[in-house]
């Protein structure tokens, strides 16, 4: 189960990094050069940022210019991917802490609890990170696909997979966190109904309504009294 929980620590970890790299990434989506007439250039959009370059290397980015009139699923994306990016980094903090192989936490039992919270963590982080992605590009491919839509259109970007690689390997190394701790719980529970069961057993030995002697005294021996008793006997005959 250590190593289960260890390969569960790397990939939630794993999942993280892809995750932040996706959140600032500028390439949530890149020009169409299907309908682009000027192939030499063209235009990476992110949730931060809109850069244009072009084939000789240069790119330039600039920041949205208001908040407040920006897309909404734009800002949609930009909550859930800093929510993923919370969540995973509480899930990292809580499973180094969950682990058995680490010596802080306390009990088997409280380090299962543990464990399992991080668990949880990675897969809202993961769930979070996947709905972000995957609203991201359904207004790609609707617009893309949109006769009616005029406007430049766009195609998916890397971070769009970045993003869902993260989300994939947050909720793998959450499920098996959870998994982990199964055997934990089941260890104590068959450690708990054998102490019951022998301590029933050893109350069942004595009848109903009968206490069991508390440090009885034997009985006494009169043995050495008769002798004394004989031998005083001989002694004045």
């Amino acid at each position: 189960m250590s190593s289960l929980q260890i390969l569960a620590f790397l990939s939630g970890l794993a999942g993280l990094g892809a995750t932040i790299a996706a959140t600032v990434s500028n390439e949530w989506r890149a020009t169409s050069r299907a309908s682009s007439v000027i192939t030499a250039t063209w235009v990476l959009q992110g949730l931060w940022n809109n850069c244009a370059g072009n084939a000789i290397g240069a790119l330039h980015c600039r920041p949205h210019h208001t908040f407040f009139k920006l897309e909404g699923y734009i800002q949609a994306c930009r909550g859930l991917m800093i929510s993923a990016i919370c969540l995973g980094f509480f899930g990292s903090t809580f499973a180094l802490v969950g682990m058995k192989c680490t010596k802080i936490g306390g009990t088997d039992n409280n380090k299962a609890r543990i464990a399992c919270f991080a668990g949880v963590n990675f897969l809202l982080s993961g769930i979070c990170s996947l709905s972000s992605c995957s609203l991201y590009a359904h207004r790609i491919t609707s617009e893309f696909f949109d006769p009616m839509f005029i406007a430049q259109k766009y195609e998916l970007g890397a971070a769009l997979f970045i993003g869902w690689s993260g989300s994939i390997l947050c909720i793998l190394g959450g499920t098996m966190l959870c998994f982990s701790i199964a055997g934990s719980f089941t260890k104590s529970h068959s450690q708990a109904n054998y102490i019951y069961k022998g301590t029933a057993s050893h109350i069942s030995s004595y009848p109903r309504g009968q206490a069991k002697p508390v440090n009885p005294r034997p009985p006494p021996d009169y043995s050495n009294s008769s002798r004394m008793q004989h031998f005083d006997k001989n002694v004045y005959v």
